[in-house]
C-alpha cells in the first residue's frame, strides 16, 4: 500500500537577528502518513500559535522544513522539478481562510475558475472549459447561472468560499489543505461548507488535511484529530475519542472552553496555572500552563499509548506503553 503523502520528523525553526539570533520552534518532529487508497478527513487543531498554518505552508511547499522532510508519493517535495512538480502543484490544492483575499475585485469569477484551466491545459476549447467550471461549481452546490459573470462583492462570504472550492476540485486533487475554511463564514453557511468537503472526501477520493481551533467544527468533519501546541503533538487518535474523553490537560481545556447550550452550565471552568519556566526549548511545552505540572515536565515527555486510537504527550500516563513518534499515523483511523 503507497503513501500519498508522509511527514518525516518534520520540524520547523523561524529565526531573527544575527548577532543575538533568536529562534521560535513553529512545529517540532511531526511525523503522519497518508495512504494512497484511503481517502480520509484528519483535523489539526490548536490555538493560535500552535503550529496549524505552518504545517498547512509546509505541506504545500511554500517554505521548507529545517530539519525532516515532507515526500509526496515518495519523493521530497523539495527537490522536485518539472512534470513532478507540476502533478505535484495540480494534485495538492488549498482552501484558505479569507474568502475575500483570494479574488481580484477587478475580475469576474469566471477569471478566478479559468486561470487553472489554462495553467494546467484541462480543456481545449472555450466550451469544454465552461463545462469543467459548470460542473465544479455544481459538485460544491452552486448554480452556474448564479455566479459566473458576477463579481467578487456581488457574492456572499458563502458562495465565495465554495467557489474556491470548486476552483480546487477543477484540479482533480488528491489532497486537500483546509485552512481554518468556515471561520470567516456565518454560522448559517458552515454546514454547507463541511458538508461540500466531506462530499469531496466520500465522492471524489480526496484526502483532506482540516485545520482549525474549533473543535465542534472538527467533530463534525473529521475521523482523525492531533492537537498541537507550541509546534508540538499533545494528543492524537480517533475524533470522537479525543474530544469526548480528553486526557491531555491541553486538549481538556480546549474541550472545557466549547460553549454549551446550557444557560447553567459554564465554560472554561478549568483554571489556568501559570508558572515560571517551562518554556518551547526545554520540555514540555505547555508546563507552564498546566494544572498537572511535575518537576519531570521540564523534559519533553514521549507519546503514550493510551488504547489503539488514542495517544498523549503526557507523563500522567508515564505507565503506559511509549509509542515512536513515527508511528504517530498508526493511531490516527481512516
Amino acid at each position: 500500500m503507497s503513501n500519498l503523502l508522509e511527514l518525516r520528523n518534520v520540524t520547523k525553526v523561524y529565526s531573527r537577528g544575527v548577532i543575538n539570533a533568536n529562534a521560535t520552534i513553529a512545529l517540532q518532529d511531526i511525523s503522519l502518513t497518508l495512504k494512497e487508497d484511503e481517502p480520509t478527513i484528519m483535523t489539526v487543531a490548536g490555538e493560535s500559535g500552535s503550529g496549524k498554518t505552518t504545517l498547512a505552508m509546509l505541506l504545500l511547499g511554500f517554505i521548507t522544513p529545517t530539519t525532516g522532510e515532507i515526500l509526496y508519493r515518495g519523493k521530497n517535495i523539495t527537490t522536485l522539478r518539472g512534470k513532478d512538480k507540476l502533478a505535484y502543484r495540480r494534485e495538492v490544492q488549498a482552501v484558505f481562510q479569507d474568502p475575500f483575499a483570494v479574488f481580484n475585485p477587478f475580475y469576474t469569477v469566471d477569471h478566478l475558475l479559468t486561470v487553472p484551466i489554462k495553467q494546467f491545459k484541462l480543456a481545449r476549447t472555450k466550451a469544454e472549459a465552461r463545462k469543467k467550471m459548470e460542473e465544479a461549481l455544481t459538485a460544491v452546490g452552486l448554480r452556474p447561472e448564479d455566479v459566473l459573470g458576477r463579481f467578487p462583492h456581488q457574492l456572499s462570504g458563502g458562495q465565495r468560499q465554495r467557489i474556491n472550492v470548486a476552483r480546487a476540485l477543477l484540479l482533480k486533487p488528491r489532497l486537500l489543505i483546509a485552512d481554518e475554511p468556515v471561520s470567516m463564514v456565518d454560522a448559517s453557511l458552515r454546514a454547507n461548507i463541511l458538508e461540500t468537503l466531506r462530499n469531496l472526501q466520500r465522492d471524489h477520493g480526496v484526502s483532506i488535511i482540516y485545520i482549525t481551533h474549533d473543535l465542534t467544527t472538527a467533530y463534525h468533519i473529521a475521523k482523525s484529530i492531533i492537537v498541537l501546541y507550541r509546534g508540538g503533538v499533545m494528543e492524537a487518535g480517533d475524533v470522537d475519542t479525543v474530544i469526548k474523553e480528553p486526557q491531555h490537560p491541553y486538549t481538556k481545556l480546549l474541550v472545557d472552553s466549547i460553549p454549551w447550550p446550557d444557560l447553567n452550565r459554564r465554560w472554561g471552568e478549568q483554571q489556568i496555572k501559570v508558572r515560571e519556566g517551562g518554556g518551547r526549548s526545554h520540555g514540555c511545552p505547555f508546563m507552564s500552563r498546566c494544572p498537572a505540572a511535575m518537576e519531570i515536565c521540564k523534559t519533553q515527555p514521549p507519546l503514550y499509548e493510551l488504547n489503539s486510537h488514542h495517544t498523549a504527550s503526557c507523563y500522567l500516563y508515564s505507565q503506559q506503553p511509549e509509542v515512536v513518534r513515527e508511528r504517530l499515523s498508526a493511531f490516527l483511523p481512516s
